[in-house]
């Protein structure tokens, strides 16, 4: 009596993580390659697209949600990280990732950066930097340098750049790293490594903007390899992130802080019940 034939698993690729929709960024943004790099760590990692999560805010790189096949929240302007603490609470089961860009992610959702580092709920949070508000025209964003000369600010703001690996680190985020979107293979290996570490993950990407900041095409002739390996100790990261000129890539901080876990108890009442306090 012969044996019933075994049943082959089909390996997940990058592929199967990107959907029908056409990417419409403009011609040569770095999100391009950081959706590619996105797709090929959870494809590295083994998951399913049934069990991932992307969420994201608003702005060019917030569109990313509805560039892959996982489920896709694309929420209100800087309430990313809420959402998503929300999502990963209620299900715990789902790798959560979080995309948006510098202005969604350090201006309008600032206050969530750093409460999202401070609860260290298990998620990754991919924020693409280019310094500018891309999809409103090109208006300073909190990474813009002070002396940036545009339009939209003349002879530049005079504003202190936001440091946001400084703010990461001081506020407990349990992994800090920084890549570069014209080095996709490097973003992916960091990424996997992200959302494979315990608790919130931080990654910085620099994305240039080539439409208002053409000048961030010189990026790929700044950014190199972090001259430190990563460390665990807060001490050592803080001294090598305050003296990090914004270009050194790769992960600078892996913490061990255990990620945050609500209790788990009975429900005192029945959806039913619920929805009858709602009631008119």
């Amino acid at each position: 009596m012969s044996s019933p034939p075994e049943t082959v698993m089909q390996r997940v690729t990058a592929a199967d993580f990107k959907s029908d929709y056409k990417p419409i960024w403009c011609p040569g943004c770095g999100d391009f390659t950081v959706l590619s790099s996105i797709t090929k760590a959870l494809a590295a990692l083994e998951l399913e697209p049934r069990n991932v999560a992307v969420v994201s805010g608003i702005g060019c790189s917030s569109r990313m949600p509805a560039y892959t096949t996982a489920f896709g929240f694309h929420g209100v302007h800087g309430r990313a990280l809420a959402a998503a603490t929300g999502l990963k609470i209620a299900r715990p089961d789902l790798t959560v990732l979080v995309t948006g860009g510098d202005g969604d992610g350090y201006s309008i959702g600032g206050n969530h950066f750093m409460h999202a580092c401070r609860r260290n709920v298990d998620m990754t949070y991919i924020v693409m930097d280019n310094h500018v508000y891309g999809m409103t025209k090109g208006q300073p964003s909190p990474t813009t340098e002070p002396d940036w000369d545009s339009k939209l600010s003349p002879g530049g703001t005079g504003l202190k750049v936001f440091h946001p690996l400084v703010v990461a680190l001081a506020a407990g985020a349990n992994y800090i790293a920084r890549a570069f979107s014209g080095d996709p293979n490097g973003t992916a290996e960091i990424l996997a490594q992200a959302i494979r570490h315990p608790g919130f993950s931080f990654v910085e990407i620099l994305s240039p903007c080539v439409t208002f900041r053409p000048e961030q095409r010189e990026w790929r002739n700044i950014v190199r390899p972090a001259p430190v390996e990563p460390t665990d100790d807060p001490v050592a990261a803080t001294r090598r992130i305050l003296t990090d000129d914004g270009f050194n890539l790769g992960v600078l901080y892996r913490g061990d802080r255990a990620p945050y876990a609500p209790p788990i108890g009975h429900p005192t009442h029945a959806v039913a019940d619920l929805e009858k306090g709602f009631a008119l």
